[in-house]
C-alpha cells in the first residue's frame, strides 16, 4: 500500500489546484489554522504551516521571475516585428537573438515552479479539515460529549446471549463459512438473517425517499480521483481496498461515489440542496482492529449500508446538519433501540469532517455502546478538492458544503436488534420492519 499511495501522489502532483485547504485562507489566517489543527490533534501544525507559508513565498517569487521574463520576451517580440516592418533586418536580427535567451531562462524558472508546485500541493494534501468552533476538544471516543440519549434499557434474562450465539442458533448469520470462502470480516447471511439484510435495506432506502431523497445505484469501485474528492486519499489509503490491475478502489462507504457525482460541476442555487440516498455494500481493510470488540458483527471488512448525502448552500448547511441529525434519530427510535448522540471531540474526527455527530445504540447482551451512524458536516473541504461549485444570487461561482451520514449501517443495528429482542420463543422483530421481512419472530 505504501507505492500505491507513492503512485497516486505522483499522480495528483501532475494536476492543477488538487488542494485540501485553500491557500489563501491559510496565508490570510494562519494563526487560526494552527489553534483549529492542534485540536483536531495534527502533529507540528505549527511547523507544517509554517513550511506550507514558505514555500508559498517561494512559489510566487517563482512565479513572478518567470512573468517577467515572459514579460521582457513579449516586448522584445514587439519591436523586432516593429523594426522588420520598417525594414531594419539586421538590428531586428540582433535583438532577436535576445528572445532565445529569455526563452530558456525562462523555462528554468518554469521548471523550477513545476517542482515548487508538486511540493507545495504534497504538504497541502497532508492538512485535514478545520473543525467548527463547536467541536470539543479531546484525543480519542472517551472525550466525545454526549448531546442527547433516550430509550428503556432492556432488561434480559439470566440465560441471554450475545448476537453471534443467537446468529449460530438459530441459523441466520454464519461466520465460519464467510472465513472459508473468503476470510476473517466476511458473514454469510442465511435464511432470516439474509431476509432481514433485505428489510433492513428496503426500509432505509423507503424512508430515505419519504424525507426528499432522491435514490442512486453507485459503483461499489471508484478511481483515485474520487477516493481524492471526498478526503478518503490519501488519509485513508491503507484502509481502502485496492485493485492495481484496473486503478481502482472498492468504496469504503456510498458517500465516495454519490458525493462523486457533482466533482467538477457548476450548480445552481435555486438547486440546493441536492439530496441523494443510497444503498451499497462497504469494503474496509480495518487493519489493527483486535479483540473483543471485533466479535461477530461488531466490526467487518465488507457490509452493507444506506447513505444519505446533501449539496447544500454554505449558509444552510448546518441547518441541514441538524435535519439529518434529526432524521437519523427517528430511523433508530422506529426500530425501538435505546441510543444516544455524541458530538465528536478533535481527536476523533475524520479527516474531512468540520462536524460529527456519532449514533451510538444500546447492546444489551454485551453491555455496550455501539456505533452505527456518523453524520457530518465537510463543510467546502469536499468541495475545494472536487471543485464543486454553484453559481450564488449574484450569478458568482462559489463552492458548496458537503454533508453525509449513515442512515443506517447494517451490522450494529442487527447485532442491537438480536441481543434486544431475544426472548424464549425467539428473537422478536419491530414492528415496522415485519411487511418488509415478511415475518415476525426469528426462530
Amino acid at each position: 500500500m505504501v507505492l500505491t499511495f507513492f503512485l497516486y501522489l505522483c499522480k495528483i502532483n501532475d494536476e492543477k489546484h488538487k488542494q485540501m485547504l485553500q491557500i489563501n485562507t491559510i496565508k490570510e489566517r494562519a494563526a487560526h489554522v494552527i489553534e483549529r489543527l492542534s485540536l483536531k490533534n495534527f502533529k507540528n501544525a505549527e511547523q507544517h504551516i509554517k513550511e506550507v507559508l514558505d514555500i508559498d513565498k517561494l512559489r510566487r517569487e517563482i512565479q513572478q521571475k518567470a512573468d517577467d521574463l515572459l514579460a521582457e520576451g513579449n516586448k522584445i517580440a514587439k519591436e523586432v516585428g516593429i523594426l522588420m516592418a520598417k525594414g531594419l533586418k539586421d538590428e531586428a536580427e540582433k535583438i532577436k537573438a535576445k528572445t532565445a535567451e529569455l526563452k530558456q531562462e525562462s523555462k528554468t524558472y518554469l521548471d523550477k515552479l513545476a517542482e515548487i508546485e508538486k511540493q507545495l500541493e504534497a504538504k497541502l494534501i497532508l492538512l485535514p479539515n478545520l473543525p467548527h468552533t463547536n467541536v470539543p476538544k479531546g484525543f480519542g471516543a472517551e472525550e466525545n460529549e454526549i448531546v442527547h440519549q433516550e430509550g428503556k434499557m432492556p432488561k434480559l434474562s439470566k440465560v441471554a446471549v450475545p448476537h453471534w450465539d443467537l446468529c449460530a442458533k438459530y441459523d441466520i448469520v454464519d461466520f465460519e463459512l464467510g472465513n472459508k470462502i473468503t476470510g476473517s470480516g466476511f458473514p454469510v447471511y442465511k435464511n432470516k438473517g439474509a431476509r432481514l439484510q433485505r428489510a433492513l435495506i428496503n426500509f432505509f432506502l423507503e424512508k430515505g425517499i419519504e424525507a426528499g431523497y432522491t435514490e442512486v445505484q453507485p459503483p461499489f469501485m471508484v478511481n483515485a480521483d474520487s477516493g481524492f474528492g471526498t478526503g478518503n486519499l490519501p488519509d485513508k489509503d491503507g484502509q481502502m481496498y485496492y485493485i492495481p490491475q484496473d486503478d481502482l478502489y472498492m468504496i469504503p462507504t456510498a458517500e465516495v461515489p454519490v458525493t462523486n457525482l457533482y466533482r467538477n460541476m457548476i450548480l445552481q442555487a435555486k438547486d440546493l440542496p441536492i439530496k441523494n440516498v443510497a444503498y451499497s455494500a462497504c469494503f474496509r481493510r480495518e487493519a489493527g482492529s483486535y479483540g473483543k470488540d471485533v466479535r461477530g458483527l461488531n466490526r467487518l471488512h465488507q457490509f452493507d449500508k444506506v447513505e444519505i448525502v446533501n449539496i447544500a448552500h454554505p449558509e444552510k448547511s448546518y441547518e441541514i446538519l441538524e435535519e439529518m441529525k434529526n432524521y437519523v434519530a427517528s430511523l433508530i427510535r422506529s426500530l425501538g433501540l435505546p441510543f444516544r448522540i455524541v458530538r465528536l471531540c478533535g481527536g476523533d474526527m475524520s479527516f474531512a469532517s468540520a462536524l460529527t455527530y456519532d449514533f451510538e445504540v444500546w447492546s444489551a447482551a454485551q453491555e455496550r455502546w455501539l456505533e452505527v451512524s456518523s453524520v457530518s458536516n465537510f463543510e467546502s473541504f469536499q468541495a475545494n478538492r472536487m471543485k464543486c461549485r454553484f453559481k450564488n444570487e449574484e450569478g458568482k461561482t462559489q463552492l458548496v458544503h458537503t454533508l453525509n451520514g449513515s442512515a443506517m449501517a447494517l451490522p450494529r443495528i442487527v447485532a442491537a436488534l438480536l441481543e434486544n429482542n431475544q426472548t424464549s420463543e425467539g428473537i422478536v422483530v419491530p414492528e415496522v420492519l415485519r411487511s418488509y421481512a415478511k415475518f415476525d419472530v426469528i426462530n
